[in-house]
């Protein structure tokens, strides 16, 4: 009597495979970024393709990526050789204009967002006719079209980011916004929207710009966590800004940005001496003095034992 144990073996023998190699010739691998998971193709592709009446016109996209400590804004476009950045802001830039600390949270993005928009749009001499929204109000704000040229459109690339109410990237896009930049977009998104209302609460979203929930933070932690606070915040404690002086620190930073967008342009200068990690080629005099050295050296040990 055959045991249970031999039948199941046997049934797997007589199943048919379908990873045949005519199966493999056939087999077509993901791009090398969808396998990394780094780019939604089937996002970019619609961010990307531009009608075919448009003559070779590049489509301009709003690039935000937020990494540990940095923001990465971009104004780009794509071709078949890869993607052309025209103009590009990063959060690292912003204590040059007055920014104490944290450059990842929203109100950093806003500054972000409206670094890029007055640089782009200087480069390319639109300052001057779109100065956006020259005060943080929170409301939602749109660039009309003026008499002469018309407004640097771009749309808004999020890459792998989940996009719920009061994302960080929308911190950026109002940042954007209020720059000068005309984006499509949708007021559903900025912090302060709520969905019973149906509308964006300002007061709300104009906190949020500023920094005011890092200032409730703080006030939180000062009174329950001393020492959590001092360690949080501890560049903030070094420069001597407590809570109340948040909102006046964002206030100047966009100041600031408004004032001189232009990237600081430093020179690097050339290493003193000249570093090589390749092993220097001897003579063969060179060689010959190197091993009696060496045979000296051996010697001389022999003796001392």
């Amino acid at each position: 009597m055959v045991s249970d144990l031999v039948l199941y073996s046997l049934s797997f023998v007589f199943i048919k495979s379908h990873m045949t190699k005519a199966y493999f010739k056939r087999f077509q691998v993901k791009y090398r970024r969808r396998r990394a998971g780094k780019t939604d193709y089937r996002a970019r592709i619609r961010l990307t393709t531009q009608d075919k009446n448009k003559y070779n016109t590049p489509k301009y996209r709003y690039v935000v990526r937020f990494t540990n400590k940095d923001i990465v804004a971009q104004i780009t476009y794509a071709t078949l050789a890869g993607d052309i950045v025209l103009t590009a802001a990063y959060a690292h830039e912003l204590p040059r204009y007055g920014l104490k600390g944290g450059l990842t949270n929203y109100a950093a993005a806003y500054c972000t967002g409206l670094l890029l928009a007055r640089r782009h749009l200087k480069k390319f001499e639109l300052d001057e006719d779109y100065p956006g929204n020259e005060t943080a109000t929170g409301e939602d704000f749109n660039v009309e079209e003026g008499d002469g040229k018309r407004p640097f459109r771009a749309l808004l690339d999020v890459g792998l980011i989940r996009t719920t109410t009061g994302n960080r990237v929308f911190g950026a896009l109002k940042g954007a916004l209020d720059g000068g930049l005309d984006i499509p977009h949708s007021e559903k998104r900025f912090a302060g929207f709520s969905k019973e209302d149906k509308s964006l609460n300002a007061e709300t979203h104009r906190k949020y710009i500023l920094g005011g929930h890092i200032a409730d933070y703080m006030k939180l932690l000062k009174e329950d966590e001393p020492e959590k606070y001092q360690a949080h915040f501890s560049g903030l404690v070094k420069e001597g800004l407590e809570a109340d002086d948040i909102a006046e620190m964002y206030t100047s930073v966009h100041a600031a940005i408004r004032a001189d967008p232009n990237p600081q342009i430093t020179e690097k200068k050339p290493p003193a001496e000249k570093r090589t990690w390749k092993t220097k080629k001897l003579s063969y005099e060179e060689r010959k003095e190197a091993l009696i050295s060496r045979l000296n050296a051996l010697n001389e040990e022999g003796d001392e034992e």
